[in-house]
Order: C-alpha cells, then sequence, then structure tokens
C-alpha cells in the first residue's frame, strides 16, 4: 500500500514540473461557517489541475527502456493535459487518446503541450480501449489517471503542502473521482504528529467511491451524472479502495444545485474560478454534508479551474436559482391597453429587477382575449422572492414559477 515515504520521494520530482499553489484564509467561508476556513487554491497549478502532479512524478519514474518507448493514456480532459504537460518536460513521447467529441478547448490545450492526441470512439471507455491497444502495440507505458501508487504519490504532495502552510488544520476535506488525489493527501496528512481528520466528498450522480466503502467492495455504475465532469468516474480504482477505506475518515456526497452554489458563491465572493469538482469540498462544508467543532481549522482542496465557457453560465444560473437571486415566473394578462405596465409597476414596487419579457397573445393555451408573460427576474433572495410573489397574489395575479 501506498506509503508516506513514496509521497517525500515524489515531491522533488513534481516540483521540476507543477507549482506550489497558495494555501489563504478566508474571511468570507469563515464568517459563513463558523469554522477557520483555508482554501488550499489548487486551481491556480499549471495545466489548472492538480493532474499535473500524478503525471510528472509516474513519467519521472519510469526506466530509461520505457522511456525510450513512451506513454500513452486515455482522457477527455484534465488528465490529458497533465500527462502531455508532464512528458514534454521529462523529454519523453506521449500519446493521448480523446473521445472524438471532446470539447475542443481541451483538445487544443492537450496538443500545445507536446502531446499526440488520437480522437477515438464516441466516450472514453472507447477511447480507453484505443489506448490499451497502443500500449500493446507500441510496448508505451499507460499512465493511469489514479490507479497507480505512483500517481497516488505525486497527488500526496498536495497534503504536504497543505501541513506546512497550515500546521493548526484539523480536517481536510477532498474531493473523489477514481480516488488517486485523496489517497495522496490522507497519506500525507495522517502521517503528521497532529490529528488530522480527512473527509472525502462526491457528486451524488457519481458517488461510486462512497457506494464501495458502504457495500465493502467495487461498485460500477453504468452511467454517472454530475456538473462536476472531473469527477464523474463509473468505478474507483482498486489501489485507491483500500487505501480511502484505511485513512479516510468519511465519504460524504453533493448534490449538482450544492455544486453550483458553492462554485457561485468562490467566483463572486473570493473572486475565485473552479470547476465543478474543485467546488465540491466547499459545498460540502456550505451544505452541512459533515459535522465540525466552531473555530475547527478545516482546508477545502479547491483541485482544479478548468470549467467550460458555456458550462459555467449553466452553473452560474443554477447557483442564482438556488440562492433565490433568479427567478422565471408567468402569468396571463387581460388583452388590454396598460395591462402588462400595471403588471411591471407591482414588479417595480416589490423592488425586482427585470432581464427580459416574452408576451404572446397566440398561444393554445390561454383564451382568445388574454396574452401570456414569461419574465426572467433579478431578486435579492428566498425572501425577496416570497415577498415579490406574494404581492403580485394580492393584486390578483396566477404566477407559475418556472425557474
Amino acid at each position: 500500500m501506498l506509503d508516506v515515504q513514496d509521497v517525500y520521494a515524489a515531491r522533488e520530482r513534481v516540483a521540476r514540473t507543477a507549482r506550489r499553489t497558495p494555501l489563504e484564509y478566508s474571511h468570507t467561508f469563515s464568517e459563513m461557517t463558523g469554522a477557520s476556513v483555508h482554501l488550499k487554491l489548487e486551481n491556480f497549478q499549471r495545466t489548472g489541475s492538480f493532474k499535473i502532479r500524478g503525471a510528472t512524478n509516474r513519467i519521472a519514474t519510469l526506466s530509461e527502456p520505457e522511456r525510450e518507448a513512451g506513454v500513452v493514456t486515455a482522457s477527455a480532459g484534465n488528465h490529458a493535459q497533465g500527462v502531455a504537460l508532464a512528458a514534454t518536460r521529462e523529454g519523453v513521447d506521449a500519446i493521448v487518446v480523446m473521445p472524438e467529441h471532446a470539447p475542443i478547448s481541451k483538445l487544443k490545450a492537450t496538443r500545445s503541450y507536446g502531446a499526440e492526441v488520437l480522437l477515438y470512439g464516441e466516450d472514453y471507455d472507447a477511447a480507453a480501449e484505443r489506448a490499451h491497444e497502443i500500449e500493446r502495440e507500441q510496448n508505451r507505458t499507460y499512465v493511469h489517471a489514479f490507479d497507480d501508487e505512483a500517481v497516488m504519490a505525486g497527488q500526496g504532495t498536495i497534503g504536504l503542502e497543505i501541513a506546512e502552510d497550515c500546521p493548526e488544520i484539523d480536517t481536510a476535506i477532498v474531493p473523489i473521482g477514481g480516488g488517486g488525489l485523496i489517497s495522496g493527501i490522507a497519506t500525507a496528512l495522517k502521517a503528521q504528529e497532529r490529528e488530522i481528520r480527512v473527509i472525502g466528498v462526491q457528486a451524488e450522480g457519481a458517488a461510486t467511491m462512497a457506494d464501495s466503502l458502504a457495500k465493502g467492495s467495487l461498485q460500477y455504475r453504468e452511467a454517472v451524472d454530475t456538473i462536476a465532469d472531473g469527477i464523474a468516474v463509473g468505478q474507483p480504482g482498486e489501489h485507491t479502495f483500500e487505501v480511502i477505506r484505511e485513512r479516510v475518515d468519511e465519504v460524504v456526497t453533493v448534490s449538482d444545485s450544492e455544486i453550483a452554489v458553492a462554485l457561485a458563491a468562490l467566483l463572486e465572493r473570493s473572486k475565485t474560478l473552479v470547476e465543478g469538482a474543485g467546488a465540491v469540498p466547499l459545498a460540502a462544508l456550505l451544505s452541512n454534508a459533515f459535522e465540525y467543532d466552531e473555530g475547527e481549522t478545516i482546508v477545502p482542496a479547491l483541485c482544479g479551474g478548468n470549467i467550460d465557457l458555456n458550462t459555467l453560465t449553466t452553473v452560474i444560473m443554477r447557483g442564482l436559482v438556488e440562492t433565490g437571486r433568479y427567478l422565471k415566473i408567468r402569468t396571463v394578462l387581460k388583452d388590454r391597453p396598460g395591462a402588462l405596465r400595471q403588471l411591471i409597476d407591482v414588479i417595480a414596487e416589490n423592488r425586482a429587477n427585470i432581464y427580459a419579457i416574452q408576451h404572446d397573445r397566440t398561444s393554445r393555451d390561454i383564451a382568445m382575449n388574454a396574452a401570456e408573460v414569461v419574465i426572467d427576474l433579478e431578486t435579492r433572495g428566498h425572501d425577496h422572492v416570497e415577498e415579490l410573489l406574494a404581492g403580485m397574489g394580492e393584486h390578483g395575479y396566477e404566477v407559475e414559477v418556472l425557474v
């Protein structure tokens, strides 16, 4: 099983490519939670994710014949970029197989870091199958995204940095996909003189490690569904499962809505952009997914910042909805002059701001002498939403909340 000495040995190798990322105290989230919250900003890492650490350590430990043969992997995201840059920095040829419909931004980034990129198959499983064929055909080393002790040790260097930069730490919160990140961090933190609790977090739609721990054996989900695509793994690793079972104190889950709220809060209050997987640890803290003491020193590991702009727009909107900052309503008006103006006056009296209005006389769902109105509104929280809806009701409007 992975040992802390493996993590210490990885530190020098990882430092050749990866950055030591900042750890910052957050006044905002400390006030919101009553804990002493320090954010580990791994979203500032090269390639935007912690994956560069494990990839660097794995490639740096290759034998000379393995280096000459090169490496291969399959990924549609952060691991692809980490392997590409690590291999280039180590002077090792790398092939990365990505699904045919991989995001163009990640495809370009992986190529820019120096890897040869092959597009194959509809999904990750097909790409991984092709990568393993290349492994056998060309005698290359397959760099696994998480279920490899050298990869786990590289990720564990984050734990060493946390222990050094926040010696008063009581609890670390770490996202779990396949389990490589938390295996390394837990190994590093549990070896410290101070007793440190390690909490793992998964998205509800991809809670394969939580399921596996509950049932005592590896569980597989044919389909996973979460906005935290960086941890959307159908089955955790065999090696990581054993480490987590021994060294992680608790594994909890969070919903996509809770992830969206945390991501939006980080962006608005801390001016920090993370991807869905990066927001998962803070989501667990803000949603009280686990118990903690007043004033407890807690470090959420924000593991990455590579989020697609279209996804970011959707997640921000979801976060605004969940916090009562955005409202979409439908109502029906009499089709007469001034009816829309009267409705707008009521909205203004209740201090809501209008983003957009759709006015439709032709809908089949309404009477011939009526008009359907759909309005997008900026609101100030759940209490304000209730006040607005009550005020509209007092004026005789029947309102349907759409979002």
